[in-house]
């Protein structure tokens, strides 16, 4: 990992030097005016323009070096630094290499500076009107980018979806589910819904609900102690006193219990397996009618 970051930098400074060389002949040419300025007046244009995007390109190419250089060295290469800092500088360094680019193609154009920038004012306006939700995405994403809650690699719940963090786009948030599918969620929801991040606990908590007949006459004590018995084969990866059941309401025919079983660790594989193995003993006591069960656990 560090040798590929290490051989990213070296193309990085490469480019910084091929700009900051390309920025000094315009520089050059621009206070000398060769004679081929003065014969082909549209090749003054093309390195003004060049001089408009390379110019800022190269601070900000430098800014953004020395900044991820400092975040690298703040966290030391600790294994779990994820790079959603990282990610949201290039996603800012894209954005201003895009406007700045956008201004260079102007230098094509005779219009005054006063006249082009009320003409950018007023197409930025519309922009921002007829696309209000991607920008509103875009802001949303480079908060969540650079906010130290949400990293690469966690295993976080947004409403019903749940999942592992893939990416974080200027638009999207891309989870992978424990089916393996691509869950897709705009950044815009993301932020404005409860997030649930299980990787920042020490512990991750496996959550079922599920509903019983109040003619079964089981209380949480007795559910919990038939649970119990079958996490006794998980051990390893479930907490010490891991398991309650607690119960959630009690309607004219069914009570509602939530089991919740406390992990050591995220195993897909392993949560899998348990969820299985206790869904296998809630269906199983589901279906023992109250009078045929030989130990009577006390009435709600």
């Amino acid at each position: 990992m560090i040798e590929d970051r290490e051989r990213k930098t070296g193309k990085e400074l490469l480019m910084i030097l091929i700009k900051a060389v390309i920025c000094l002949l315009l520089i050059y040419f621009s206070f000398n005016q060769p004679q081929m300025y003065k014969d082909y007046p549209r090749l003054e244009r093309v390195a003004d323009g060049l001089m408009i995007f390379l110019g800022p390109s190269l601070i900000i190419s430098i800014i953004r070096l020395v900044v991820i250089y400092w975040y690298i060295k703040k966290h030391k290469f600790k294994s779990n630094i994820k790079d959603n800092f990282i990610l949201g500088i290039n996603r800012i360094e894209s954005i201003l290499n895009t406007v700045f680019f956008m201004l260079a193609l102007t230098s094509f154009w005779d219009v005054k500076l006063q006249d082009l920038v009320f003409s950018i004012s007023i197409v930025a306006a519309a922009l921002a009107v007829t696309f209000k939700d991607y920008v509103a995405n875009m802001i949303n994403g480079l908060i969540i980018m650079f906010s130290d809650r949400l990293s690469l690699g966690d295993h976080i719940k947004v409403g019903d979806h749940e999942g592992k963090i893939l990416d974080i786009t200027l638009i999207n948030m891309i989870l992978q589910n424990e089916d393996s599918d691509m869950v897709i969620i705009p950044n815009s929801l993301a932020f404005s819904s409860v997030i649930v991040n299980q990787s920042k606990q020490n512990t991750k908590k496996l959550s079922i609900e599920f509903e019983m007949s109040l003619a079964n006459g089981y209380t949480p004590e007795f559910i919990e102690n038939q649970l119990n018995k079958v996490i006794e084969n998980y051990a390893d990866n479930v907490m010490p006193g891991g398991l309650t059941v607690k119960t959630i309401a009690i309607n004219k025919d069914v009570v509602i219990f939530k089991a919740m079983i406390l992990l050591k660790r995220y195993d897909k594989v392993k949560e899998r397996e348990i969820r299985r193995a206790i869904n296998t003993t809630l269906i199983r006591l589901s279906a023992v009618l109250k009078t045929d069960k030989q130990t009577t656990p006390t009435t709600l």
